[in-house]
């Protein structure tokens, strides 16, 4: 009999991801930042532990924050928790990207958001930010509908053959 397989840590790909924000927010570029985190939080990721739904990026300082996201605390460590599961997290980017970043929040009105957190191929974890643009209630109806047609014409192909 084969032995119940344990579940493997993430090593590459995505660790968390914000599925909401594409249907609340038009997304226009999108960035790949670097994350400063502590090794319990590495963990605690690679586990697949993490959440974003709520998280958002800002700044503090002329530097890029992330507030919010909740990274829990890794049970396999110390019984000394040695930071909070919802504290900000500096995002690592270019100086000038930044500042690009920065004008268009304050420029054009756009958010941004977290989209993903990932490790790259190199085993580093990262976050994909978006520009985003806040979307109103017909554009949200208009895009589950279309969602709908998509399924259903999926549906009547499957049965035609």
């Amino acid at each position: 009999m084969a032995e119940p397989r344990k579940k493997s840590l993430i090593s590459h790909g995505t660790a968390a991801q914000n599925r909401k924000a594409r249907f609340d927010y038009k997304i226009g570029d999108t960035y790949e930042a670097g994350l400063v985190l502590l090794g319990p939080e590495v963990k605690s990721l690679r586990a697949g532990r993490a959440a974003i739904a709520e998280a958002w990026a800002g700044e503090r300082d002329g530097e890029l924050w992330l507030f919010n996201s909740y990274i829990p605390e890794w049970q396999a460590g110390s019984f000394v928790s040695h930071f909070e599961p919802r504290r900000p997290r500096k995002l690592l980017l270019k100086k000038k990207q930044v500042e690009s970043l920065l004008g268009a929040v304050a420029r054009e009105g756009v958010t941004l958001v977290p989209l993903e957190i990932l490790f790259n191929d190199r085993g580093i974890a990262k976050v994909v930010l978006g520009l985003g643009e806040g979307k109103n209630k017909a554009d949200k109806r208009h895009a589950i509908a279309a969602r709908d047609w998509q399924r259903d014409k999926a549906r009547l192909m499957r049965e035609k053959g």
